[in-house]
Formats: C-alpha cells, sequence, structure tokens
C-alpha cells in the first residue's frame, strides 16, 4: 500500500511514518507544503523524512495561493473566531487540498495524517479529504491506537526517531504565515502564565520601542494592498507585518477556546500581522458601510468563522456567505493610520473615496441642517415610551 502523510516534521507525523511503515505495511510519501513555515525547518524536515525511509518527500509552495485564496477572504470576512485570527484552522485546507492533489499524482491508495483525537484537525482534514477525495482511504496513526504524547515519545526514542520536543518544553508549536499556535506543558493549565520562552515573534512589551509607531495600510475591495505607501505582494505585506508589529509586541493572545468536540482548551497565539490588518479592515468598513450591513455582516462574519474553525470550507455555505461578504467589500477602499505601542495597536485614522462620514453634517462648528427638524424626529421616537408609562401607571 503506498499512503501519502502531510507531513511537518514534529512528533506526532515524525511517529506516524514509523507507524504507517510498520503497522500498515505501507510506502509513505511524506508531503511538505510551505504556507509560511520558517524555512530552516523546512529544509530540515525533507532530510528527516529521507532518514525516517520515506520512499519519497514533496514539497509544496503554497504561500501565494494560501494568501490570496484563503487568507484575503478572512480578512474581508473579519475571520476571528472567540477572539483568535484564524490561522491554524485556515492553513489546514490548503494543506489537505495539496495532499490529496499529491495522493492522486503518485497513485497512493490512501493519505495520512498526524492529528490526534481530540484535536479540531481531524475535522478540517477529514472533511476536506473525503470531499475532494472520497475514494481516497484515511489513516490517522496517532488516533487509530489511541496514543498519547508520552508514549509516542517512548517510541520515538526506541526507533531512533529525533524528538523535537522536551519534556521540559513539551510544547506543541504549528507556524504559517498569518500566524503561530503553542500548547502543551504548563501552558494547558489556564492559571499558568504563559513563559516568554514559548514566543518568537513578538518582543514583551517592556522590550519594545517606547515611542509608538504609526503604519498606514491601503486596502483595495477589502484585501490589503499597501504599506506606508509601498505597494507590495500579500505575502510580502504579511511578512513585514509582522516583523514590524512584532517588534511593538503586538499580536500575543492567550484565550480559553471551545473546541469542535466540545472541549475548553487554552491556547496561546501570536499574530502580530492578522492583529493589525483585522483592526484595520474594521476600522475601514466603519467609515464605508451603512448601519444596517455592519451589523448583519457581524452576524454572517460570526457564522463564516464558525464554518471555518469547525473545518467546513468546503460547505456551500461558506460560498453563499462569501457571495455576500463580496458584495459589501467593493466598497473597503482606502487607508488606515495604525498606532503600534507596547503591545497593542489601535486605528487612529482612516480615509476612503467611498467614505459616508460628513464633516459638515457633523461638525459641532458648522450647522448643515435645521436642528430644530431633530425635535420632530424625537417627539416620534419618545412616542413608545409615553404609552408603555401610561400602561405601567395602571398597573
Amino acid at each position: 500500500m503506498k499512503v501519502a502523510l502531510a507531513y511537518s516534521g514534529g512528533l506526532d507525523t515524525s511517529v506516524a511514518v514509523r507507524l504507517l511503515q510498520e503497522r500498515w505495511n505501507a510506502e509513505v510519501i511524506t508531503v511538505s507544503v510551505d504556507v509560511g513555515q520558517n524555512p530552516r525547518e523546512l529544509k530540515q524536515i525533507a532530510e528527516k523524512a529521507e532518514k525516517l525511509g520515506a520512499l519519497k518527500h514533496v514539497h509544496v509552495d503554497a504561500k501565494r495561493e494560501f494568501v490570496e485564496h484563503y487568507v484575503f477572504r478572512s480578512i474581508k470576512a473579519n475571520g476571528s473566531y472567540e477572539g483568535y485570527p484564524l490561522s491554524t484552522a485556515l492553513a489546514r485546507y490548503p494543506i489537505a487540498a495539496k495532499l490529496v492533489e499529491v495522493a492522486r499524482r503518485e497513485g497512493a491508495d490512501a493519505v495520512a495524517h498526524g492529528c490526534t483525537g481530540k484535536g479540531n484537525d481531524q475535522f478540517r482534514f477529514d472533511i476536506t479529504i473525503s470531499t475532494l477525495a472520497p475514494e481516497l482511504r484515511i489513516i490517522a496513526p496517532i488516533r487509530e491506537l489511541n496514543l498519547d504524547r508520552k508514549t509516542e515519545i517512548t517510541y520515538a526514542r526506541k526507533h531512533g526517531i529525533p524528538v523535537p520536543v522536551k519534556r521540559s518544553k513539551p510544547y506543541s508549536i504549528d507556524e504559517n504565515l498569518w500566524g503561530r499556535s503553542i500548547e502543551g506543558g504548563r501552558l494547558e493549565n489556564p492559571a499558568a502564565i504563559p513563559p516568554e520562552e514559548i514566543y518568537a515573534w513578538t518582543l514583551s512589551p517592556e522590550r519594545t520601542p517606547r515611542k509608538p509607531r504609526i503604519i498606514k495600510i491601503g486596502f483595495r475591495r477589502g484585501v490589503p494592498v499597501s504599506l506606508d505607501g509601498r505597494r507590495m505582494s500579500g505575502v510580502k505585506l504579511i511578512q513585514t507585518l509582522n516583523r514590524i508589529a512584532g517588534k511593538y509586541g503586538v499580536g500575543r493572545i492567550e484565550l480559553i477556546e471551545d473546541r469542535i468536540l466540545g472541549l475548553k482548551a487554552r491556547e496561546n497565539y501570536e499574530a502580530p500581522a492578522a492583529t493589525v490588518l483585522l483592526d484595520a479592515h474594521r476600522g475601514l468598513e466603519q467609515l464605508v458601510l451603512t448601519k444596517q450591513e455592519l451589523y448583519f455582516k457581524q452576524l454572517i462574519d460570526t457564522t463564516w468563522a464558525d464554518l471555518v474553525y469547525s473545518g467546513l470550507w468546503f460547505d456551500p455555505l461558506r460560498s453563499d456567505l462569501d457571495a455576500f461578504i463580496d458584495a459589501t467589500q467593493e466598497r473597503v477602499t482606502g487607508e488606515v493610520l495604525v498606532e503600534l505601542n507596547r503591545g497593542r495597536c489601535r486605528v487612529v485614522g482612516r480615509s476612503s473615496p467611498h467614505s459616508l462620514y460628513d464633516e459638515e453634517l457633523v461638525s459641532f462648528d458648522k450647522y448643515g441642517f435645521d436642528q430644530r427638524d431633530s425635535e420632530r424626529v424625537i417627539r416620534f421616537q419618545t412616542m413608545r415610551a409615553r404609552i408603555l408609562s401610561k400602561r405601567w401607571s395602571r398597573t
């Protein structure tokens, strides 16, 4: 049997290579999909796969596709689940889709991943693979053999598999252009303060520059296209903004997250660019969308994020919601000024050719309409209050 394995080089997928060979008698093709991981680690992944006896290692550069087909859609939808910018969740879809492409091209009988039975990624992989390639068998060695992390580490050491985690630092880390997630070890205790050692993209607020920095982000139809007046590709803009905002400590997120299975999990994220761009996008929407559009879009955005988090990127409803979202984004063009300061970012200015803001009408120094007209409007607005007051006085 030939199996294509989504391979990250971490503990779970490295153990999975040997388990597939040993328990399933499989020839393993390892597949790494570049969605913005550390370039050095990607090189090490290929070398590690070869040492583990993989039949073949396939590397796919999907950074541009990830940004333009997934991240940009998430920005338009203000993609955030319970305060977490959809990063790990979002990246699973291009990884699963590329895994299917490689499996078909290589004539594989099955695909495999290193997901456990407790996490969210098993839903994202299994549903995506089943949607795109229902004929392919799905194997999840860690889940199917009911292995815990300690057992995996013991197995890895017994079989000479390099272990990327230590008992002193047993963190499970996932990284892509849009964010970095850190789990495991003492982080699983919701009362424990995250140690500084878990962060790689952001400086502690005490170590950031004392003077705030203001950056300007340009949007066109809901998509970021420039930074400080310089047009950039999506990949370059996000990489640059990760460095700039990370230097100011922006993007550290700690929360208690509701997983798909119903479990609550303590999660830690670093998402400098995502934090800034989502705040800026929401700020621009406030300027150009009507009150009714903003209210209804919040409902749509929440549903969109829940679908993506839950493994349902390829669900028809997600495409249906995108149709509404895209219609609202026709006017989300303009520039947003964002201040970065000691771990915080805030919108401090915005402009757009589609702005619904009328300075003359709202200014205290000018009168664009007869103020006495407001009294007539108020009279109708207070009618309900007067009726209610009469009814209450009778009871």
